[in-house]
């Protein structure tokens, strides 16, 4: 396996190396994680993150208790330390999974926590009362006292006044119960609003989760980019590897089912199709995994800072982190474009 561009031995000489080696050589000392070392300012706020933000969405839903665990066991193992979930991934079954990890793990403290609210069908929208409920509940669920990265969810919430919500979200960080505010779902005409009020003194929001990725680019590409790159907005894109199609395992219709089934089949489509055999060349020439080619590629974007990526096993972990640990050339990058326009 390659990691952060640290190249490995042939097969062959590793077996070599291996049996070479004497029955009662002594046992090397595991040290930290190859990516302990790598960190990121999370835009203007005080955190610092890998560049690959774990995402807890799979969590309760597809993935059970113990498989969810060995993800996140992993991921910090190759020196991750930043998760990301949502009072509305698996009606919060997703955040009791995380806040049970943290504390049996005890890595509450390693770890920069963040977690989207606005979602969860008892506290719905960004409402004064519902938002305080939702973080209370969510800091109950998490088992912790504070949420790192506090991302405001507009995608239920249209007509709640912005600036009630950041007096809120003040009263909020006074409390030390958040740190830094992100936003998701949030119109670049309510993200210049909401720069508008933290110049009067309302809490500035520092991060942008908005869906992004190499076959999903009208979304992001335009007015919104402008705007988070003019704020200084750390952008965490979610949908990273799109549903998983990015990663290239899914190919064939007939081959995917279910829900996850159906949101992949929509890519699998000409476009869809020329964006994976460029992704394959690359992967090839790169000698790392399709779907870190395509983690590679969102790094190599203006205002990214570090992609959410969802994931089913441990295992596929060791692909995904190797997509920090790679910088694609030009012609690379210019080839992923062409082929997703």
């Amino acid at each position: 396996m390659r990691l952060f561009g640290v190249g490995t031995a042939e097969p062959q000489e590793r077996a070599e190396t291996a049996s070479s080696e004497h029955p009662s050589a002594p046992i090397p000392i595991v040290g930290p994680g190859v990516g302990e070392g790598i960190r990121v300012p999370l835009g203007e706020s005080e955190l610092t993150v890998f560049p690959l933000m774990l995402g807890a969405a799979e969590f309760g839903w597809n993935v059970d208790l113990s498989t969810s665990h060995g993800i996140l066991d992993r991921y910090v193992e190759f020196g991750g330390n930043a998760i990301h979930t949502a009072d509305g991934f698996s009606a919060g079954r997703s955040e009791h999974i995380v806040g049970q990890w943290l504390r049996a793990r005890g890595q509450r403290e390693r770890v920069v926590l963040a977690a989207r609210v606005g979602s969860h069908p008892d506290n719905p929208g960004l409402g004064s009362v519902n938002l305080v409920r939702a973080v209370e509940a969510s800091l109950t669920r998490l088992g912790t006292d504070r949420i790192d990265v506090l991302y405001l969810d507009a995608s239920l919430d249209a007509t709640t006044h912005l600036e009630d919500t950041l007096a809120t979200v003040e009263w909020l960080r006074e409390a030390g119960k958040i740190n830094a505010v992100g936003s998701f779902g949030f119109t670049p005409e309510r993200l210049v609003e909401a720069r508008i009020l933290a110049s009067a003194g309302y809490p500035r929001i520092e991060v942008l989760d908005e869906p992004y990725n190499l076959v999903r680019r009208t979304g992001f590409e335009g007015d919104l980019r402008l705007v988070a790159a003019a704020q200084g907005l750390a952008v965490t894109p979610s949908h990273a590897l799109e549903h998983g199609f990015l990663s290239g395992q899914h190919r064939s219709r007939s081959r995917v089912s279910g829900v996850r089934g159906e949101q992949m089949r929509a890519h699998l489509n000409r476009r869809g199709i020329r964006v994976l055999r460029v992704l394959d060349r690359i992967a090839d020439e790169t000698s790392v995994p399709v779907a870190a080619v395509s983690i590679a590629w969102l790094l190599a974007q203006r205002t990214i800072v570090a992609p959410i990526v969802n994931t089913f096993s441990p295992q596929q972990i060791e692909e995904l982190m190797q997509g920090a640990g790679i910088t694609l050339v030009r012609s690379q990058l210019a080839e992923l474009a062409h082929a997703s326009d």
